[in-house]
């Protein structure tokens, strides 16, 4: 009689390899390209202000208006690949993200613009939790946490392109043929979707679960919400996610070039390296957790203080403007916000079988697009009544950061328990006896 260790493939589980990787990248690639579209009113908001005549208010409700569509689609989008699989979830994505920006590129008003980029979060809502799905279907268990850093890694490769490319073209060719060129990228990895992509390795077809409408969903959803780790990966997302999510998606080039002074070349290096330290953090981060699960709840929380105090310091600094290498500190920190963020699906993944297991990642998904949404309101409307004071409207940070460590600390020791139970019965379900 034997007990399947940690380290060992469990019945079940897929088997990896080349082939994995591979479907996996075109799954990824699509995330990639979402996050370049999703990202790429961050290089153009000061642009965009001039070309629709707006102000901080009506600017925000561009990323507002696109993560409100995000978050709201989160759970309906978890059903659906829940019960339609990957592969087509993927493809109406595709082609609603590519078609919303197209839409912004030949925008003639604030409206038209307005309904481009909900069209774009709608496709861009449908990609990340369809990559989770890809590879819980076609990796072992244990590589878990490094394949949905590497995910992350692959979007804020996206957010460096439109960091670094899709600034140089805005400002090079104009407008609608950065925007509209851009565009071409979603029709790549539409046909990279529709011509390679599979839903599961050959052999590991999930048993079939029956979908009975209304009543299925709400089931699905009351079973994933009830487990304490779903909703403590929820607050971790909600909590570690938006401080940079703002930075990169709409306010930190204004911040660094309005309030602190900075040439737009120099506020481009700044974005350039939140997005660089993401990427290196990220893998520290999987490793980490990969090797060390119990590290999870203090690399998050780690992340938040961190953030917190350096924040406070940039805001609050005895000058009219912070030095330097307080802002390069600022942005480095920041940079661990995305990978502190996937921790919370290493939360809600083991809390929920596998036929739940989008419905899950889409609840968790839901929280930092919240608390971005909200910052992002919350920062225009202060700006607004303040007479751009960053200061003040930056303070929005620090309120839902107290929110959220205080509903992590008051779901961890459930959320704990909860975990071990079915650990304890994971390892008697694997027990078995040799035939004689």
């Amino acid at each position: 009689m034997s007990v399947t260790s940690a380290h060992t493939t469990l019945p079940g589980d897929p088997p990896g390899g080349r082939r994995a990787v591979a479907v996996w990248s075109i799954g990824v690639s699509v995330y990639f390209v979402a996050v370049i579209f999703r990202t790429s009113l961050g290089v153009a908001g000061l642009d965009a202000a001039e070309r629709f005549h707006v102000n901080a208010s009506a600017l925000s409700t561009f990323s507002i208006l696109q993560l409100l569509v995000y978050a709201g689609m989160q759970i309906p989008v978890g059903l659906l690949v829940d019960r339609l699989g990957t592969k087509k979830v993927l493809t109406i994505g595709v082609v609603l993200f590519t078609a919303g920006q197209l839409g912004f590129a030949f925008s003639p008003s604030y409206g038209t613009a307005l309904a481009s980029r909900a069209l774009l979060g709608c496709g861009d809502a449908m990609t990340f939790i369809s990559v989770l799905r890809l590879g819980t279907r076609w990796f072992p268990a244990r590589r878990g946490p490094l394949v949905a850093q590497l995910a992350g890694l692959a979007g804020m490769a996206g957010n460096l392109v439109s960091t670094l490319v899709l600034a140089r073209l805005l400002h090079g060719i104009g407008w609608t043929p950065a925007f509209a060129g851009s565009a071409v990228a979603g029709a790549v990895v539409l046909v990279l979707v529709l011509l390679f992509l599979k839903d599961h390795p050959e052999g590991c077809e999930p048993e079939p679960f029956p979908h009975r409408g209304a009543a299925y969903i709400r089931r699905q959803i009351a079973a994933s919400w009830r487990e304490p780790g779903t909703r403590l990966g929820l607050w971790v997302h909600f909590t570690t996610q938006f401080p940079a999510m703002v930075f990169l998606l709409l306010w930190g080039l204004p911040f660094l070039v309005q309030a602190q002074g900075l040439s737009r070349a120099t506020a481009g290096e700044l974005l350039t390296l939140v997005v660089l330290s993401n990427m290196v953090i990220g893998l520290v981060y999987g490793q980490v957790v990969a090797r060390h699960h119990a590290a999870r709840l203090p690399l998050a929380l780690g992340t938040v203080a961190a953030t917190a105090t350096v924040w406070a310091a940039t805001l609050v600094y005895p000058a009219e403007h912070a030095p330097m290498w307080l802002l390069v500190v600022l942005c480095a920190v920041l940079g661990a916000c995305g990978p502190a963020s996937m921790l919370g699906f290493d939360f809600a993944r083991p809390a929920n079988p596998p036929e739940r297991q989008g419905t899950a990642s889409g609840i968790t998904n839901m929280g930092g697009f919240v608390a971005s949404m909200t910052t992002l309101f919350a920062v225009g409307v202060l700006l607004d009544a303040t007479g751009d004071d960053y200061t003040i409207a930056f303070s929005a940070v620090f309120v839902l950061q107290a929110l959220g460590v205080s509903q992590i600390l008051r779901l961890r020791g459930r959320a704990a328990r909860r975990e071990r139970e079915r650990l304890v019965a994971s390892r008697i379900e694997t027990v078995h006896v040799p035939a004689a």
